[in-house]
């Protein structure tokens, strides 16, 4: 708990508090006052609220994040295993695959570099 909402609940109730006796007393002025009071003590309380809920927003990301990293060898681990059946299983169908990224690859890279084009002379 933050401390904005501790300090903001005080303020919030000696608000509350300022208000009534201002009410019982007739006083305008203490009951405006206890009004202000009141309201700087629940904004300063949400503040504190949006601070917990940011802390724990990030808390619970890092953690996420912890997770993923320390799950990742495993997670790449299995991949390979799967990837390692599906050649085993199918072999020819693996060298096809391979065989056209490789392909695909050299057009890629073997392109001709691109001239500008011819300017005609009058």
């Amino acid at each position: 708990m933050d401390t904005d909402r501790i300090v903001g609940a005080a303020k919030d109730y000696a608000g509350k508090a300022e208000s009534a006796i201002g009410d019982i007393a007739g006083d305008s002025k203490t009951q405006a006052s206890g009004k202000a009071r009141e309201a700087a003590g629940t904004v300063q309380n949400l503040y504190g609220q949006a601070k917990d809920a940011v802390r724990d927003a990030t808390d619970t990301a890092a953690s996420y994040a912890k997770d993923a990293y320390d799950n990742s060898g495993d997670t790449f681990r299995d991949g390979s295993q799967a990837i390692a059946q599906k050649v085993k299983d199918n072999p020819l169908g693996a060298l096809m695959v391979a065989g056209g990224i490789g392909f695909a690859l050299a057009l890629l890279m073997a392109r001709p570099a691109r001239r500008p084009p011819q300017r005609w002379r009058y």
